[in-house]
């Protein structure tokens, strides 16, 4: 056997080996990509709109989190929130536990935290910088309660304010009455 047979025989393998390393490689990063969760979607951002001077509880979206032991508080305070005007987006349980209320929001001086806030006694307030200024209400075991007496609106410096984008709602098209077609004269049988 000459060398340049030799080698021959010795690189196609060895190419042949290279190649189904590469392929297993893509196969097993393709499925490892392919069975990863999909990540959650980031939530919208605020837009900035106009209240005029001032910021009512209708244009604030809340949600409410029961950190507590006591069954339904979430659902007893969002429906308390809702008559008085709120926008309920979420209510349901938080695996963080809570003793008195907390209202989290984008920023504790911001207008729809601080109307929120005024409704629950003995609330402390938590930023934590969210884009879409929803304000959460987090009740736990010791819920002081509500404030009977608690405004349903709050001045707002510069008339606007940034708040969760509204949904679009759809609009029904109105339906356009359907024109009976020219029927053809019935043609007399022979």
């Amino acid at each position: 056997m000459t060398a340049r047979k030799v080698l021959r025989a010795l690189v196609t393998p060895l190419t042949l080996a290279v190649l189904l390393a590469f392929l297993g490689y893509g196969a097993w990063w393709g499925y490892r990509n392919v069975m990863r969760p999909i990540p959650a979607r980031p939530p919208d951002p605020c837009v900035t709109q106009s209240v005029g001077p001032k910021l009512k509880s209708s244009q604030v979206t809340v949600n409410v989190y029961n950190g507590g032991y006591k069954q339904g508080l979430a659902t007893t305070v969002a429906k308390a929130l809702k008559a008085k005007g709120f926008m309920i987006k979420h209510v349901d349980n938080t695996d963080e536990r809570i003793k008195t209320t907390v209202i989290v929001g984008a920023d504790a001086n911001n207008p729809e935290v601080k109307l929120v806030a005024a409704h629950f006694k003995n609330a402390t307030v938590r930023a934590d910088q969210r884009p879409d200024h929803t304000v959460d209400v987090l009740v736990g075991n010791t819920y002081g309660g509500m404030d009977a007496k608690a405004a349903v609106e709050i001045a707002v410096p510069g008339n606007s304010v940034c708040l969760p984008s509204p949904s679009p709602t759809p609009t029904p098209t109105p339906a356009t009455p359907a024109t009976p077609a020219a029927t053809p004269p019935a043609t007399p049988k022979r």
